[in-house]
């Protein structure tokens, strides 16, 4: 049997910009997708710290190093500039098959702190 285990997350990333005239989806430093293999157009979930909300939609990659975190579309309503949000991905496994995931805990700039 497979089964949908996390396969990345990051956590506590502060949101940086909204763009409710956008399309659609939340934009990534690529930097941070790289640190855990999320990739551009995945499905993510997005849990926002200070008010309780989750959603999910799909990933835009960011400028390199920039630190965003952007949420864009309908997801605009979602959370407010500064608010923390966890981002995660999930993936189908197989039952034996290894799936621990990758975390990057950020500071309050989006930078690297550690990952786990």
């Amino acid at each position: 049997m497979k089964r949908f285990f996390l396969h990345a997350k990051i956590h506590r990333a502060r949101i940086t910009n909204k763009s409710l005239e956008y399309e659609g989806s939340i934009t990534i430093d690529e930097t941070l997708m790289k640190a855990v293999g999320i990739e551009e157009g995945e499905l993510v979930q997005v849990v926002n710290i200070e008010n309780g909300k989750r959603f999910e939609t799909y990933v835009i990659k960011g400028p390199v190093d920039s630190g965003a975190i952007e949420l864009n579309g309908a997801a605009a309503r979602m959370g407010e500039l500064g608010d923390r949000v966890i981002i995660m991905a999930y993936g189908l496994f197989d039952e034996n098959e290894e799936h621990k995931a990758k975390t990057v805990v950020v500071d309050a700039k989006n930078r690297i702190n550690r990952i786990l």
